[in-house]
């Protein structure tokens, strides 16, 4: 731990020196400091008494006048250092009254600031005994030690305490939380041992008054508040306090001037050795021959700052330093860059002098107040060979910095005006920057006087008297003024600009040192980091006259060197302005964004009033569509959408016709005008939708015929007919709209799985998305109910709807509100419509059927027995018998014995005695080889026959055969044997695997989290401690009793117990259980997965529309996209030994999506959209009378790339889902889903929400309403030639040009020209499509992105028209052309429907005057209209508009 260095203390030490090198601190890790600084906190600490037995008596044998200290040190946890510097209490006596526990009085306060507000930071209280032994020597004993949380997980600081604390102590030391062990949270390792009934009391708190006086000492620095920092008075009425209201004393103004240094033996010689070393060194590093670049001197800097022994108490002024010779000859060293000169030795003079008065308001008269300067480098190293033509571009190369001497000055207190020269220092030692120096020369033959001239020298004049000022530096304030002028210059455009309001003083007023010179404002953040330039790359941010000079005690603890032109930001005077103005650093308000929600379930779900007359609605059910009959052939029962239902679950899972073939018919299309708009209607027309489980469905496009014209005559709206269009276009003959069916069979569906469908039908809707045939533009959406479905015993139900097809548009995406206030305190976004596009009308049928085979009731198990799992209920993978035999299906446990060469190959391979056979099987496959081989076979018996007729001793060769035979097989024996010892131990060990071993099957489904629970036995005779070990990490333990409780409860398992504190957690995070012997207990499950394999499908042109048809032909379970997952679960004892193993096989089941959301966005742009969610109660699922009142929301995306989360915003206040998705190249559609829960632990979504996001190229179109843009968009053509069209969503505000059907030649380029005009002003997003006519194929897709503003209104009129019908008005205007020639004038409207031109074009001569006739529709509601009359010229240019209020009484 940081300490104290006060033995390295001497009596010819300064005060500065004294206080400097006892402070000495430890700094943070280094991956602290990468972090961007933040706010200072200060807090006040007081450590009252510490209270129980701190230490065991017979420790303490031996020892006599034993006391008590405490110690105190900052920590980090996450990297296990410890920083800042220890503070330690002074020795006090253990004070033991009767009848109460031993306590040790303290009363010590400390005070500190850091700005490392993170959780992990906290402070170590550590009690030590302080002791002295027989023969005379001290001792200390470490008694226990405390951790202290300054911020809690939020990174704040902890709540302010009310009242005293009781912190409890751990047996050890501090420095055991060094050891690696020691994870977070650290106070739940098991390594950390609790001190019984001792504690310590305390109190801590933010302490806002010590922000005066940051500058005073740095951050992570404790300290007593009866310690002295210099620059600080004891308040008036304190006694013993310092920092309780710190009082700062008062500072005063210093002035530097004629300041020059020299270096030893002359500057010439010092640095052309420095160079050669650096030149050297790079050499040596990069490992590189000598190519002509050299490492030059770009700049010589002075820092200057004022230090107070435990910190700079100001920002460190940054002076540029010239050699004497330049001086002398009036140029400066950056004039000579600008000529093509280096800064070679041979041009410098013998000293560095500095040409500016140093101002120095931050001093006081202290001793321990003293003045530091640094002497600083800046090297660079062109690239070029030639050095010597260094232009201004090689300037911009990385420059770096080397700190060459320092020194500190402490001047007399009651001096006013002296000559000052002092020695520099250098080398491997402590210095106020924290940095290494350049070395030093060596000394050991010189004498003192001649040891402090070689290492160089500082001289200054120094002064307290300002108007002295006038008189010593008139000529340094000419120059100044030069230099500024010319670094500004040489700089870059980006780079000249002031960073800060600094930079805007001039020098006149406050001549406090040099501009900005080239090598700062070229310096590179990538330069290379020397040992120098560790110092914070950005400027201090003040915010009160202390905290802005705070700022430069972190000097020492910088990052990496970065951009340094901060270096001269407190050189002019401004910043004392700025001390007591705001802070340069923005402050985030508390403000949420809005991105104009969507509001989730916005479609209207249930059937409305008709907006057919009865005629018509008469014809439209005469039309032929297919009669919906029951399994007797009787017509289905006719539901009115509109009746309550009333769901009985017993009652359905007791009907006897258990299958439901559910029927959807498509039958017609109702269109409603828009108003203002001359919609074109689509011609054909397919529906996509996905019902339960079952794969999304995309039906063939349809035909929408009209009926006939006399019934909507006096209709506004227009009913069109559904008809099937064959291959060749035209029209079947069958009968009208378009029937899907869906069989769901108990015999199809997964045991327990009816329960679930018919909630789902009782429950969800069916969501229909309805598109345009021929454009492939949505048209628009529609949900409906399927609780009518339930047949509730009846044999068949049917229902017909007439769903509100609706649409969402999006003019702008904006995050300013208005004022509309809806219901239960919502606000309506501006820029989001809901637009009704049409009817549509729709049958839905349950028809009932009996099972054509009846169920096992033991494939349909409860939820309370199918969740435990136990290895003793037949579940095991072995069940007797050989060991070769254990994947035979169907084995029993009785077993015929059989030769070991029949059921293994392996070995059958390697005996001599079945080659043949061998040989034979593993030749069946080819048919040729074994024809040939017969044909050998049939020979060699031949010639063996020959060869017995012929040989006279043919037995005596028979009894070599058999001996010969009998060899073979004692070698087979032999190979048995070895082969049997080989395989031994890996067989009996598969074996014991294999009998350990419970398989279990899980249906898992997306979001849904499966619970289950393992019976786990201890076979032994003694005591284990089990760890279980999981290899995927989308199944885990349970181990918290509070979500294992829930689960139980949830899936009514209560058959088995709870216990509290059941796991203990491994360091690897794998839980350990304990097990007594023989004892059995239950282990909880759980299996959740957010991941699905994404459709992020690139399409070269969406695929041809296809319908699938055999929906009813597969289970829904049964696909064959989803593999099974095989999860292994090992329940390990004592020596890594398993004596359990659990295979879970995870059957993944699709899951049902209750509501879709379709973007289109332009390509490789973030997405950001917040969808509001409904109220909860209104959800399917969601749990009646919740205690407390509204559930909180919880939501999980299925990809981890995508950013979704919900804020809870007060009770009455809606919730919104904010997501962020990154889109990616047209034309990408990114597939994902959202689950949406009311439970803390996420145990089954209410809702899952399926998101498209369509990625398409972007078009910017600005413009002005009523008047036509053009632009042209490149068409490429595909490898075949293609018939295409395009289409647009706005079909009135955006022309395209070919209009119809056009030949697309392959590989070619071609334009398509668009004209824009739009209706209203504002921003909006048009789709344009390009279709292939022949195959109904996507071709290419664009997004326009249309911003319209209004154009300039010259005359505007009012009328009073009246309402509720009529014939409607004519009206006049005049125009006069303004142009002495004759003009083309054509006339549009923004209101097609309320306004109707005479004539649409006119032409007048010049001067002359126009009457335009307007013919005003009838309105059949009241109210005004405001109606816009664009008059254009030739080039359909808006030449004058006039805006006619219009007024429908």
């Amino acid at each position: 731990m940081p300490r104290g260095r006060g033995d390295l203390l001497s009596s010819k030490m300064s005060e500065w020196q004294k206080i400097f090198v006892q402070n000495l601190t430890v700094p943070p890790h280094s991956q602290r400091k990468r972090h961007l600084p933040r706010e200072s906190i200060a807090f006040q600490c007081v450590l009252k008494y510490v209270e129980g037995n701190l230490i065991k008596q017979r420790v303490l044998e031996g020892l006599s006048e034993v006391e008590y200290q405490l110690r105190l040190s900052l920590f980090d946890i996450t990297y296990r250092h410890f920083f800042g510097r220890t503070w330690k209490s002074t020795t006090r006596p253990l004070k033991a009254v009767p009848g109460q526990p031993p306590k040790v009085v303290f009363n010590e306060t400390i005070y500190f600031h850091t700005s490392l507000n993170h959780p992990s930071i906290v402070a170590v209280v550590e009690v030590v005994a302080a002791a002295k032994k027989r023969e005379g020597t001290h001792q200390d004993l470490s008694c226990g030690f405390g951790i202290l949380h300054l911020f809690n997980s939020k990174s704040e600081p902890t709540d302010v305490a009310t009242k005293d604390r009781g912190l409890q102590l751990y047996h050890g030391t501090p420095r055991a939380l060094l050891h690696p062990l020691l994870q977070d949270p650290i106070e739940q390792n098991k390594y950390m041992m609790v001190i019984e009934n001792t504690h310590l009391q305390y109190t801590l708190r933010p302490h806002p008054p010590l922000e005066t006086m940051y500058h005073l000492f740095p951050e992570n620095m404790l300290v007593s508040g009866l310690q002295k920092i210099p620059g600080l008075l004891l308040t008036h009425g304190e006694t013993n306090d310092f920092f309780r209201k710190p009082h700062l004393m008062k500072s005063v103004t210093w002035y530097l001037d004629k300041l020059s240094i020299n270096l030893y033996p002359s500057l010439e010689k010092f640095e052309e050795e420095l160079l050669d070393l650096l030149n050297s060194e790079r050499l040596l590093k990069d490992s590189s021959t000598v190519d002509g670049s050299e490492v030059l001197i770009q700049e010589r800097r002075l820092h200057i700052g004022v230090h107070n022994g435990l910190c700079f108490v100001q920002m460190p002024q940054v002076v540029v330093l010239v050699p004497e010779a330049e001086v002398a000859r009036g140029r400066s060293a950056s004039f000579h860059r600008k000529q093509g000169l280096s800064a070679k030795p041979s041009m410098v003079g013998q000293a560095l002098v500095l040409r500016s008065r140093i101002r120095l308001t931050e001093m006081v008269r202290h001793p321990a107040f003293a003045i530091v300067f640094q002497l600083e480098y800046v090297f660079s190293a062109p690239s070029g060979a030639d050095r010597k033509a260094l232009s201004i571009s090689s300037l911009t190369q990385a420059a770096y910095m080397h700190s060459i001497r320092w020194t500190v000055w402490n001047p007399l207190l009651d001096s006013s005006s002296t000559e000052v020269i002092l020695p520099l220092q250098g080398g491997a030692q402590q210095n106020p920057s924290h940095v290494l120096v350049y070395k030093m020369p060596p000394t050991s033959m010189s004498s003192e006087e001649v040891k402090q001239v070689e290492s160089g020298t500082v001289q200054f004049q120094f002064s307290t008297n300002s108007e002295e000022h006038l008189r010593t530096s008139a000529n340094s304030l000419s120059n100044t003024r030069a230099e500024l002028l010319h670094s500004a210059k040489l700089s870059t455009p980006s780079l000249s600009a002031p960073s800060s309001p600094q930079m805007l003083v001039s020098t006149q007023d406050y001549p406090q040192g040099p501009g900005l010179s080239i090598s700062q404002l070229s310096a590179s953040p990538r330069s290379p980091v020397s040992h120098s330039s560790k110092r914070q790359t950005g400027s201090p941010v003040p915010r009160s006259p202390g905290m802005h000079r705070r700022e430069r005690a972190e000097l020492p603890h910088g990052g990496s060197s970065g951009g340094i032109t901060h270096l001269e930001a407190d050189l002019n005077p401004s910043s004392l302005i700025l001390d007591s103005s705001a802070s340069d650093q923005l402050q985030e308000l508390p403000f949420t964004p809005v991105h104009a929600p969507i509001v989730a379930m916005g479609t209207q779900t249930g059937s409305s009033s008709s907006v057919l007359t009865r005629a018509s609605l008469s014809r439209l059910h005469a039309a032929g569509f297919p009669e919906i009959l029951d399994c007797n052939k009787e017509p289905a029962e006719v539901v009115d959408p509109a009746d309550p239902v009333n769901f009985n679950p017993q009652r359905e899972e007791a009907d006897f016709l258990q299958s439901n073939e559910i029927i959807l018919q498509f039958l017609a299309f109702t269109r409603i005008p828009q108003d203002g708009m001359g919609t074109t209607w689509p011609k054909t027309m397919y529906f996509t939708f996905q019902f339960y489980r079952f794969p999304p469905v995309t039906t063939p496009r349809l035909q929408l015929v009209k009926m006939d014209q006399s019934g909507t005559a006096s209709s506004a709206a227009s009913s069109q007919i559904l008809f099937q269009i064959n291959k060749d276009g035209t029209l079947r003959s069958e009968s009208p709209g378009l029937q899907l069916k869906y069989m769901v069979d108990p015999g199809f569906l997964k045991p327990g799985e009816q329960r679930w469908f018919i909630r789902y039908i009782a429950d969800h809707n069916l969501q229909i998305d309805i598109w345009d045939g021929d454009s492939l533009l949505l048209i628009g959406s529609a949900a409906v109910k399927l609780k009518h479905l339930l047949r509730q015993g009846r044999t068949a139900v049917q229902v017909h709807h007439e769903l509100e097809v609706m649409t969402t548009e999006y003019e702008q995406d904006t995050t300013v509100m208005s004022g509309d206030v809806l219901r239960h305190g919502t606000v309506k976004p501006i820029g989001v419509y809901a637009v009704v596009k049409g009817r549509l009308h729709l049958s839905l049928a349950n028809v009932g059927h009996l099972c054509e085979q009846r169920l096992k009731k033991s494939n349909s198990l409860p939820p309370s027995r199918s969740r435990i799992v136990s290895s003793h209920d037949g579940t095991s993978n072995f069940h007797g018998g050989s060991l070769f035999s254990l994947h035979t299906p169907g084995a029993k446990n009785v077993s015929q014995a059989q030769k070991l060469a029949d059921v293994d190959s392996e070995l059958a391979a390697m005996l001599f005695s079945r080659l043949q056979e061998v040989s034979t099987a593993f030749q069946h496959a080819s048919r040729e080889a074994s024809v040939i081989r017969r044909r050998k076979l049939e020979r060699m018996m031949m010639v063996r026959q020959l060869e017995a007729q012929e040989d006279v001793n043919g037995r005596r060769a028979s009894r070599m055969g058999r001996r010969e035979e009998r060899i073979q097989h004692a070698r087979d024996l032999q190979i048995i044997d070895a082969y049997r010892e080989r395989i031994k131990a890996e067989s009996i060990s598969s074996m014991l695997i294999q009998a350990i071993t419970t398989n279990y099957t899980l249906y898992a489904t997306l979001g849904t989290a499966e619970f289950f629970e393992f019976a786990l036995r201890n076979p032994y005779n003694v005591q284990h401690t089990v760890t279980i070990e999981i290899d995927h990490p989308e199944l885990s333990v349970i181990v918290d009793s509070r979500e294992w409780r829930h689960f139980k409860e949830l899936t009514q398992t209560m058959t088995t117990p709870v216990e509290e504190d059941m796991f203990h957690l491994q360091d690897n995070l794998m839980p350990q259980v304990y097990l007594r012997p023989k004892e059995t207990i239950h282990i909880p499950f759980k299996y959740q997965a957010f991941s699905v394999d994404h459709a992020v499908m690139m399409q070269q042109g969406p695929a041809e529309l296809r319908f699938n048809k055999g929906t009813e032909a597969a289970p829904p379970w049964k696909s064959s996209a989803m593999l099974t997952k095989r999860i292994k679960i090992s329940f390990k004892a004592n020596g890594d030994k398993p004596i359990a193993i659990l295979s879970v096989n995870v059957e993944p089941q699709p899951h049902v999506v209750d509501q879709t959301f379709r973007f289109y966005h332009p390509e490789l742009t973030f997405l950001k959209k917040s969808i509001r969610l409904p109220p909860w109660y209104t959800l399917p699922g969601a749990p009646a009378g919740m205690p407390g009142g509204e559930p909180e929301m919880y939501v999980r995306c299925s990809d981890p790339n995508i950013i979704c989360e919900t804020k809870k915003m007060g009770p009455g206040e809606p919730q919104d889902v904010f997501l962020k998705v990154a889109g990616g190249p047209s034309p990408q559609i990114k597939t994902f889903f959202v689950a949406i829960y009311t439970d803390t632990w996420l145990a089954a979504p209410i809702q899952i929400w399926q998101f498209y996001l369509h990625s398409l190229q972007r078009v910017d179109v600005s413009c002005i309403t009523g008047q036509l843009t053009r632009l042209s968009l490149v068409l490429r053509g595909t490898q075949t030639i293609r018939k295409v069209r395009a289409y647009t969503s706005h079909t009135q505000e955006l022309k395209v040009d070919p209009k119809g059907v056009f030949i697309l030649p392959p590989n070619g380029v071609q334009d398509l020209h668009i004209g824009v005009r739009p209706q209203k002003a504002g921003s909006r997003f048009v789709y344009l499509n390009l279709v292939d006519v022949e195959y109904h194929q996507l071709v290419s897709s664009w997004l326009v992105c249309v911003s319209c503003r209004q154009p300039v209104i010259s005359k505007a009129f009012e009328i009073t028209l009246p309402a509720g019908g009529g014939k409607g008005s004519n009206k006049r205007i005049t125009y006069t052309n303004p142009y002495p020639s004759r003009r083309m004038y054509f006339l549009h409207t923004n209101r097609a429907d309320l306004l109707q031109f005479k004539e649409d074009s006119f032409e007048i001569g010049g001067g002359e005057m126009y009457t335009i006739g307007l013919r005003f529709a009838p309105s059949q509601s009241t109210g005004e209209e405001e109606i816009l009359i664009y008059i254009n010229d030739h080039e359909d240019k808006n030449e004058e508009t006039f805006c006619v209020k219009v007024a429908y009484q």
